[in-house]
């Protein structure tokens, strides 16, 4: 009788909520509509929890995965290292900024090459190649994109070969450029830890790894044999220098040479100098390789192949043309980029931009973007968007033609060596 009076109440606020009256009804079928309530609300209920659940989800597995004895005693070893070490000397890497910063090339298609952006900030970069391939030109184009946004830029010139016509020639402000001529290879490397440990530099330059001469070597007679010298103090300059460039934001960029080694029967035998340590720590490897004479002996086409990349795909292609006297063709390749983006359209010797025709030939065009800078603009502009685009999807460069396959590239590059390839 008891639970028939409670059915009665219940029912009663049922039909003030929404329900049928309960008039008429008899004793069964108002204990279904009560259980049929019961199940309502526990449905509700479990929909609730869930619901709840999705949204602290994260929270709840951390909170359920780790041990809160293992949470405390981390605290503790976390306390423990800040305190010897610093603040921030260890952090969780989602707290961490992972936005890498980059330097500009000077050219688009490097940038779209290397991810987008160009040469990465707080890291190691090697170019190499043979002779008159455009080494000194590409370091020299980064040293001026850096002085344009405001950096600090040093150059040291190993070599004793730096013309400051040329460099001026490039965009570089030649009368705020820290230079050095070192007559060591032990004051040059001492000279860029100081540099870097300031923190007060952008972009250092070292031309070239193949004239940094060991102290000893230089005080030793012609005919002593000394093995490994070279490879020893690369070694020893770059372990100390790399934890300083992370901190620092500063980027070295490390001109190199290309020896060749004797007896090799199977594969190339390209070997660069330094020993093996600046391919580990280098975060991009450049292999430039002179291509062609550009007519009326106006300049030459390099290709740059990106043998090793860190931050992105690596085994890119792209051509550049460098001028006597200037340096990179920006202009030309700008136009190269808008191709590759299908910004630019070639409908046979024609380019079109927009759906409008702009000139008959590749020269033609470049000369139109010159005397047109309005038109430049907003080519520059569409060409931006369409690297931001890139950026935000790595393929993007890939379906467009600009970044061919690792496959076709291995095949199409048969002069590198296979452990470059690998790495």
């Amino acid at each position: 009788m008891m639970l028939f009076q409670l059915q009665i109440l219940a029912l009663a606020s049922l039909s003030v909520s929404g329900f049928a009256p309960i008039s008429g009804r008899s004793p069964s079928s108002i204990h279904k509509v009560v259980v049929q309530h019961q199940r309502q609300q526990e449905l509700e209920l479990r929909a609730a929890q869930k619901r709840k659940g999705k949204s602290t989800q994260s929270d709840s597995d951390k909170s359920s995965n780790v041990d809160p004895s293992k949470q405390a005693a981390l605290e503790v070893v976390l306390n423990q290292i800040e305190r010897a070490y610093g603040r921030g000397s260890i952090v969780r890497l989602g707290d961490a900024s992972t936005d890498i910063q980059c330097i500009g090339t000077g050219s688009m298609t490097l940038d779209a090459a290397l991810g987008g952006r160009g040469y990465p900030k707080g890291r190691v970069v090697e170019i190499y190649g043979p002779e008159s391939s455009g080494k000194t030109t590409l370091a020299l184009h980064a040293i001026a994109h850096s002085q344009k946004n405001g950096g600090v830029a040093a150059f040291i010139d190993a070599e004793h070969a730096l013309d400051p016509a040329y460099a001026a020639g490039c965009g570089i402000n030649v009368n705020d450029l820290l230079l050095t001529q070192p007559d060591s290879g032990e004051m040059a490397l001492d000279v860029v830890d100081q540099l870097v440990r300031s923190a007060a530099v952008d972009v250092i330059v070292v031309d070239s790894v193949a004239a940094l001469v060991p102290r000893a070597e230089l005080e030793g007679g012609m005919s002593d044999v000394q093995v490994g010298l070279q490879a020893r103090l690369m070694s020893k300059a770059l372990r100390k220098i790399t934890g300083s460039l992370a901190l620092s934001q500063c980027t070295v960029i490390f001109l190199n040479q290309l020896r060749s080694k004797v007896g090799v029967i199977y594969g190339s035998p390209e070997v660069t100098s330094g020993g093996n340590a600046l391919k580990f720590y280098a975060s991009i490897r450049l292999d430039t390789r002179r291509k062609e004479i550009l007519p009326d002996n106006s300049g030459i086409r390099v290709k740059v192949k990106v043998v090793k990349n860190k931050i992105a795909a690596p085994f890119r292609v792209v051509n550049l043309d460098i001028l006597f006297g200037t340096g990179i063709d920006s202009w030309g390749c700008m136009l190269d980029a808008a191709m590759d983006l299908d910004i630019v359209e070639r409908r046979g010797s024609w380019y079109a931009f927009n759906g409008e025709n702009l000139a008959q030939g590749r020269h033609n065009v470049v000369a139109l973007l010159k005397s047109n800078p309005e038109l430049a603009e907003q080519l520059e502009l569409a060409v931006r968007e369409g690297l931001d685009d890139m950026i935000k999807k790595p393929d993007y460069v890939e379906e467009s033609g600009t970044a061919p396959p690792a496959s076709s590239t291995v095949r199409e590059e048969s002069n590198i060596r296979g452990e470059e390839i690998l790495e």
